[in-house]
C-alpha cells in the first residue's frame, strides 16, 4: 500500500505552491489513477513521493519512506519521462547496466525485453528509438528489480491503441498479483476504463477519491454521437420532441455536421430522424467527460457524493506545517558497483575509439621519433615528443576517467528522473578501479605497439631494455593512472567531461613550471636512506629487496611531473570530498 500524506512543494519565486496539502492513498491489489489535467500537479505530486524535489509531508511505502528502503529498486519501479540512458547504448545494453544497479542477474533483462515486446530490437540504439518504444523500455528498466509498488507518469504516452490496451492489461496483472499500482492520466475515459479507483486533482489539490463506478457516474455520463447533413434541422426536431415528452435531453451542435444528445438512446433518436425522413450517417453511444473538476465551495448532494469518501489520516489534522519536511535526495549507488561500471564503460564505443586513436596516435609519433634518432628510448616507446605536454597514452587515459562521471552527469543512468549521479563510496571506487585498469592496459598496449611498429620499420637495433626498466614502467604506469584518476575527479567535481579533460592538461602547463620553479634550488638535507630507516620502524621485517621498489618510488614522487600529479590528485580529492559533503548538508 502507498500512503501520501499531506504532500506539499515548497513555492519557488512567489509563486504558488505546485501541490499543497494532497492526501490519499492507492491500496495493494488495485490499479490507482491520479488524474488531473495538465499543471494540475501530477508530476509534482510524484516527485515528492519519491524525494526528487523539497518540501513537506511523507509518504509511505508499505509502512516505510523510500530512504528507509534498503533496496529500493525491490520495493519501488518508477517511471518519469524517458530513459536517462546514452543514446548510442544499445537496449539490451542498458538494461544490462541497470540489471548490475538493482543488484538482479543480468539474464532478467532479455526477460523483461520479452515481456515488453521490444526483444527485436535488442541491438538497437537507445537514441534511435521512437517515443512509444522509449515508454516501453522505460517500463521494463521500472520492472527489472520486479517492485511491489509501481509509479508510472503518463505510461501511455505515444503508445498506439493496442499497445495501450496491453499496457493496462499488464498493469492489471500486476496489481492482481498483490502489487501496488499508482499511474497519471489527463484522460477521464482511460482513468474510468482501466483504474480500479480514480484520485482527481486540480491545482495541486484534492478535488475526488473514489471508486472507478462511483467516478464513472458522477464525472462522465453517456451521450448519442450523431453526424448528418441537417444537424440543425435535426436538434430542433429533438429538442421539440423533448419538450413535448417533458424529458430532460440537452443537444449540442458541433462543428461539421456533429451533435451530441445527451439523455437520449440511439434507437429514440433514430425514430426521430425516420420520422421527419432526415439522414444519419453516424449514430453511436459514447461516454463524455462532464465537464471540470468539482468546485471546492460547491454544495450539491450529488458534488459532495463524488468527494473523498474515507476519513482523512490522523496526520493531516494538524496542518501541513507540522509534517516532517521532504529533502531532495539523490538514488542509492547501484548494488553491483563494479560490474556495473564495467557494463556502463564497455557499453558504448567510445571507449574503443579512444584507446584505438591513442594507439595509431603513439605508434606514429614513436616511429617518427626513432627516424630521427635523437630521443631517449623511453620518451620513443611513449611516443612522447617533448612539443607535447602529454603523451597521447596519458590524454587518452584522462579522457576515459573523464567520461566515467561526465557520461554519468549528462545521462544519467541510474534511475529515470533521480537527478545527477550519486556519489557513493562504492561507487567512486569502482570507477577508480576500473579507470585505472583501463589505463595500465593501455600504458601497456602503447608500449607494445610502439615497440612492435618500431621493429618493423627500423629493425631489433634500436630495442634495447635500459637497466632502469623497472623505474621507468612504475613511472609509466603512475603517470597514465594518474591522468585517468584527475579526470575522473574533476569531471566528478565540476559534473562535465571538459573539466576533467582541462585538469588532465592543467596537470604540465601549469602546476608542472611551478613545482620545477619550488624546486629549483638544490637540497640540502637530501633524503637518501630512506628505505633503510622506513625498514626500522615497521614492526615486520620486509625483504631487502623491496628497499629498492620504495626507492624508485620516492624518485617518481621527486620528479617534477610526478609530484605536480600528486599535488593536483590530492587538490582534487579534497575538492569532491568537500563537494560530496555540502551536498549532503544541502539536502
Amino acid at each position: 500500500m502507498l500512503q501520501a500524506i499531506g504532500l506539499t512543494s515548497a513555492p519557488r519565486r512567489g509563486l504558488p505552491a505546485a501541490v499543497h496539502d494532497l492526501t490519499f492513498e492507492a491500496r495493494a491489489g488495485h490499479v490507482t489513477a491520479l488524474l488531473g489535467a495538465p499543471g494540475s500537479g501530477k508530476t509534482s505530486a510524484l516527485r515528492l513521493m519519491l524525494e526528487l524535489d523539497p518540501g513537506r509531508g511523507v509518504t509511505h511505502f508499505r509502512g516505510r519512506p523510500l530512504h528507509r528502503i534498503p533496496r529500493p529498486a525491490r520495493e519501488v519501479g518508477v517511471l518519469l519521462g524517458d530513459v536517462p540512458g546514452h543514446p548510442a547504448r544499445t537496449v539490451r545494453g542498458q538494461l544490462r547496466m541497470l540489471c548490475a544497479a538493482a543488484g538482479v542477474p543480468a539474464s532478467r533483462a532479455d526477460e523483461l525485453l520479452e515481456a515488453v515486446g521490444l526483444a527485436g530490437l535488442r541491438d538497437q540504439r537507445v537514441g534511435t528509438l521512437s517515443l512509444g518504444m522509449d515508454r516501453l523500455l522505460a517500463l521494463a528498466s521500472a520492472l527489472l528489480g520486479d517492485p511491489h509498488t509501481l509509479i508510472l507518469d503518463d505510461p501511455a504516452e505515444g503508445l498506439s491503441s493496442r499497445e495501450e490496451c496491453w499496457l493496462h492489461g499488464l498493469l492489471q496483472a500486476h496489481a492482481t498479483q498483490g502489487g501496488t499500482v499508482l499511474y497519471t492520466t489527463a484522460d477521464p475515459k482511460e482513468a474510468a476504463r482501466a483504474a480500479d479507483r480514480v484520485v482527481t486533482i486540480d491545482g495541486g489539490r484534492l478535488v475526488a477519491d473514489q471508486s472507478a463506478g462511483d467516478f464513472s457516474r458522477t464525472r462522465l455520463r453517456p451521450r448519442v454521437a450523431i453526424r448528418t447533413p441537417h444537424a440543425a434541422r435535426l436538434a430542433a426536431v429533438l429538442a421539440r420532441e423533448a419538450r413535448v415528452a417533458r424529458r430532460s435531453v440537452e443537444v449540442v451542435t458541433e462543428a461539421s455536421g456533429r451533435l451530441s444528445v445527451y439523455g437520449s438512446t440511439c434507437a429514440e433518436i433514430g425514430d426521430a430522424a425516420f420520422r421527419h425522413g432526415l439522414p444519419v450517417h453516424q449514430l453511436a453511444d459514447e461516454v463524455a467527460d462532464a465537464g471540470p473538476a468539482y468546485p471546492a465551495e460547491s454544495t450539491d448532494p450529488a458534488d459532495l457524493g463524488a468527494r473523498e469518501t474515507e476519513p482523512r489520516p490522523a496526520a493531516q489534522a494538524s496542518g501541513p506545517e507540522l509534517l516532517p519536511p521532504i529533502r531532495r535526495r539523490s538514488a542509492r549507488g547501484p548494488l553491483h558497483p563494479l560490474r556495473y561500471e564495467l557494463r556502463r564503460l564497455f557499453g558504448v564505443r567510445t571507449t574503443t575509439l579512444v584507446m584505438a586513436a591513442v594507439l595509431v596516435a603513439s605508434a606514429g609519433l614513436s616511429l617518427l621519433l626513432a627516424r630521427s634518432g635523437h630521443a631517449q628510448l623511453p620518451k620513443v616507446l611513449a611516443g612522447w615528443p617533448s612539443l607535447l605536454p602529454l603523451p597521447p597514452a596519458a590524454v587518452g587515459a584522462g579522457l576515459i576517467g573523464a567520461l566515467s562521471f561526465g557520461d554519468e552527469f549528462r545521462y544519467p543512468a541510474l534511475a529515470a528522473g533521480r537527478g545527477t549521479v550519486p556519489r557513493r563510496l562504492g561507487l567512486l571506487l569502482a570507477k577508480l578501479a576500473v579507470s585505472a585498469g583501463v589505463a595500465l592496459v593501455l600504458a601497456v598496449l602503447v608500449v607494445s605497439a610502439s615497440a612492435e611498429a618500431i621493429r618493423l620499420v627500423y629493425g631489433d637495433d634500436l630495442i634495447k631494455m635500459p637497466p632502469n626498466s623497472a623505474f621507468l614502467g612504475a613511472g609509466w604506469a603512475g603517470l597514465t593512472v594518474g591522468c585517468a584518476w584527475a579526470g575522473l575527479l574533476a569531471a566528478g567535481v565540476f559534473r562535465v567531461t571538459t573539466a576533467g579533460v582541462a585538469a588532465v592538461l592543467a596537470v604540465p602547463v601549469l602546476v608542472v613550471p611551478f613545482v620545477q620553479h619550488a624546486l629549483a634550488r638544490s637540497a640540502s638535507r637530501p633524503v637518501a636512506g630512506l628505505p633503510g630507516r622506513l625498514r626500522e620502524l615497521v614492526w615486520p621485517r620486509w625483504p631487502y629487496e623491496t628497499d629498492r621498489w620504495v626507492a624508485a618510488f620516492v624518485r617518481v614522487l621527486a620528479h617534477p611531473v610526478g609530484t605536480a600529479l600528486s599535488l593536483s590528485l590530492s587538490a582534487l580529492i579534497c575538492a569532491f570530498l568537500f563537494t560530496s559533503l555540502r551536498s549532503r548538508v544541502r539536502w
